[in-house]
């Protein structure tokens, strides 16, 4: 796992002609990866253990990492940590293949990557939040109010929705 251009490609071609039951540890320690083509994680650490089985490799991974997100309320950008655990089949032919669609490539090496990008995606929020209490922009102003408290004045309704107001209080 050497190679600095693909730093998730794991050289597996030796576990291959291991016998079933035979497994080994991969440690992964990456300051900063690009995954292709958006997602910048940083801290990216972990560990992936490839086990030989009768119908192909199996990987399990357990792997953590940080990406930068903006908050949903105030706009201020933040860092999401993230956790990608999975188990996966690469098999050894189309007879053995899994709902993933995984074969063990002829060259042994199996680039996980794409498999990382996709669970990694999977854990980011739907809407981020810097801190669960963000208290988000002045409406009137654009100010962030985790920073400042605004005091502006409430202005005055449209005199137009004061009848619809009037339902609303009725009804409450």
């Amino acid at each position: 796992m050497a190679d600095p251009q693909s730093p998730l490609r794991l050289n597996v071609g030796f576990i291959v002609a291991q016998s079933a039951g035979y497994s080994r540890d991969f440690a992964i320690e990456i300051p900063q990866v690009r995954l292709q083509p958006d997602l910048v994680i940083d801290n990216l650490a972990g560990e992936v253990r490839v086990s030989r089985t009768p119908q192909g490799l199996l990987i399990q991974a357990n792997i953590k990492g940080n990406t930068q997100l903006d908050c949903v309320r105030c706009l201020e950008p933040f860092t999401q940590a993230l956790q990608a655990n999975f188990t996966e089949l690469f098999a050894f032919s189309r007879r053995n293949i899994t709902d993933s669609g995984l074969l063990v490539p002829d060259d042994g090496q199996i680039d996980l990557e794409p498999l990382l990008r996709e669970y990694l995606i999977l854990d980011l929020p739907i809407s981020p939040l810097c801190q669960l209490d963000c208290k988000g922009l002045c409406p009137v102003c654009g100010e962030n109010l985790n920073f400042i408290a605004c005091n502006h004045e409430e202005e005055p309704a449209d005199p137009r929705l004061e009848v619809l107001k009037k339902l609303l209080d009725n009804n409450s």
